[in-house]
């Protein structure tokens, strides 16, 4: 038995190494790349040592291939393909209500108008501690279990008990699950009488409704003059840039052109159904605006159809097209490059592989370019000229007409740690909980919060003491800041030119180096002394900013995302530059031709 066996196996070994051979010996063209792959598999699957799961194999092998072509190309699997696609497409399953997870308990942060959730009776400020009959408390509970609860197909039930402060007992309800909207427009306000505001969050199937609407109220409310915010917006649905870039250019404008070699050269241009073709235009955008926002961007600047205001942007410049997997996995692969009308090119170099490309930021800072556009160097051969010959570049992103530079001085390493370690959030939403029902009667309105509510000493110390219990000290030494006292002392000794020929081995020239400990300690010292007195001057100049962004996120809590922006708009560098250059028409009058 033992002996039939063996032969069995033998055999199966001899005709797998001869299908494998005769692959290789009958069809196989060196040329041929993807014969060269299949290959490969059937090698693993055929002669390997242990069995192979050919399915991670093959999607491993995707993503690595991918990663060679550019930063953009993407596997997306089955799995992951409708949680990604949820804040483009402008809806979800679920319940309705935006939550926190505090101190291992679950709270409702705000209902969503006309929501399930709304539907039977939930609030803001509400608990919940079960879910289908299970806890729902505890220091297991996150973000995603949240979610995997609470979201679903539309249709289905979900039961939640909840706690109330104003009720002595658990309330419980039955929430039928239904279609959720995503909204991609953040904040919709009047900065003057007559200019109105509107920050958008992506470019998503939703965002034209909601761009018209947002139009219509402001220009209901007087609106002559408007302000787009794209910072940190990373794109989204090319046809929908072209849409909203189309609002503001006249019939018959190229917005943009795609091209690459396997896909011909397309031109997408305006038609005659802007919504906003008269009227000051600045648009606002940072590093963080990419893709989708450096072509409304492109185009308004190379139109000289508005101002672009604040920092380089991101520099994506690649179109990507999804192409759908027998699995039901997704390659969304780059097809083609998109051009200004102007025929800028906006894609930054990824030659030195991913991480350089996404470690882009951290160099733009050391660089000091998003603090001084005198970093940012062009060369001649990315110039180009707009309509009325205004100079512009490409090869890296939209650089602004107005440079906005980065405020620094609230970026002190102590309000740097109170983000860091979510100390404003999570105070707020304790302070909200436990205050939530005296707030609301005494400010009923935000127009009377945002005029009454004061930040007092009281406040502000219990913020101190509650960071400091999360670990997060005013001045509080950085090892990073000591290291730099140390490196900053080192190579003061090593300017000395003479002082190393002195010395056959490093023994004696450490003895050398401290045994004058005076002088180390005096050196040293006179560094640390700089940074105390740094980093006391820079928490002095963040507390202004601590305390805007703490009202901000009060004010988000008890109403809505625009209380939030109407808040923290009065500190804010480029958004009051935009409001300063619309009152006058110095700026505006560069754009008109010569």
């Amino acid at each position: 038995m033992v002996k039939n066996k063996f032969m069995f196996l033998a055999l199966m070994l001899v005709l797998a190494f001869s299908g494998i051979s005769t692959v290789k010996a009958q069809d196989y063209d060196p040329k041929n790349t993807e014969q060269k792959i299949n290959y490969a598999l059937q090698l693993f699957r055929l002669a390997y040592v242990d069995k192979v799961n050919a399915p991670k194999l093959t999607q491993d092998a995707i993503i690595q291939m991918l990663k060679e072509l550019d930063p953009h190309s993407v596997y997306i699997s089955k799995e992951e393909l409708d949680k990604m696609n949820e804040p483009l497409v402008g809806n979800f399953d679920g319940v309705g209500i935006q939550f926190q997870v505090l101190k291992d308990t679950i709270i409702v942060v705000d209902v969503i108008s006309g929501g399930p959730s709304e539907k039977v009776g939930i609030i803001a400020g509400d608990k919940i501690v079960a879910i289908d009959g299970k806890p729902a408390t505890g220091d297991t509970i996150n973000s995603n279990f949240v979610l995997s609860k609470l979201r679903g197909k539309k249709g289905t039930i979900v039961n939640v008990s909840i706690l109330r402060k104003s009720k002595n007992k658990i309330l419980d309800f039955t929430i039928t699950r239904d279609k959720i909207p995503l909204t991609s427009i953040d904040a919709v306000l009047m900065a003057t009488p007559e200019v109105g505001y509107i920050r958008l969050d992506r470019f998503s199937r939703t965002s034209m409704d909601e761009f018209h609407k947002a139009l219509s109220d402001l220009k209901a409310k007087g609106m002559k003059d408007l302000i787009l915010d794209l910072r940190g917006n990373g794109g989204g649905f090319m046809d929908i840039a072209i849409e909203l870039a189309d609002e503001f250019l006249s019939a018959d404008k190229l917005i943009v052109y795609t091209e690459g070699i396997s896909s011909p050269k397309q031109n997408f241009n305006s038609t005659a159904k802007g919504g906003f073709e008269k009227g000051k235009l600045v648009l606002l955008i940072d590093e963080g605006s990419a893709s989708a926002s450096e072509i409304v961007s492109g185009a308004i600047q190379d139109w000289d159809r508005g101002l672009v205001v604040g920092r380089r942007s991101f520099g994506k410049g690649l179109v990507q097209r999804p192409f759908d997997l027998p699995d039901g996995s997704v390659i969304r692969l780059t097809t083609a490059r998109y051009h200004t009308p102007t025929g800028r090119c906006i894609q930054k170099s990824y030659s030195d592989g991913l991480d350089d490309y996404y470690g882009d930021f951290a160099k733009r800072y050391n660089n000091g370019e998003l603090s001084n556009a005198d970093k940012i160097h062009f060369p001649d051969s990315l110039k180009y000229y707009t309509n009325n010959k205004r100079v512009v570049y490409g090869g890296g992103g939209i650089m602004p007409d107005i440079f906005i530079p980065m405020d620094t001085s609230k970026i002190s390493d102590y309000y740097v740690d109170l983000r860091r370690k979510n100390v404003f959030n999570d105070y707020i939403m304790d302070y909200v909980d436990k205050n939530r029902e005296s707030l609301k009667q005494k400010y009923p309105d935000f127009k009377k919060f945002q005029s009454e509510f004061m930040l007092d000493d009281a406040f502000m110390n219990d913020f101190a003491k509650t960071a400091e219990k999360s670990g997060v000290k005013k001045n509080s030494v950085n090892p990073e800041k000591l290291s730099l006292m140390i490196a900053q002392y080192v190579q003061k000794i090593k300017s000395d030119s003479t002082l190393f020929s002195k010395f056959n081995n490093y023994k004696d020239l450490a003895a050398y180096l401290v045994k004058d400990n005076d002088a180390l300690n005096k050196e040293v010292q006179k560094y640390a002394s700089i940074e105390d007195a740094t980093a006391v001057k820079a928490v002095e100049n963040s507390d202004k900013y601590i305390r805007y962004q703490l009202k901000a996120l009060l004010a988000r809590n008890l109403y809505d995302a625009n209380a939030y922006y109407e808040v923290i708009k009065d500190i804010d560098d480029a958004y009051l530059k935009a409001v300063e250059i619309i009152k006058s028409d110095k700026m505006f009058d560069k754009l008109k031709a010569k």
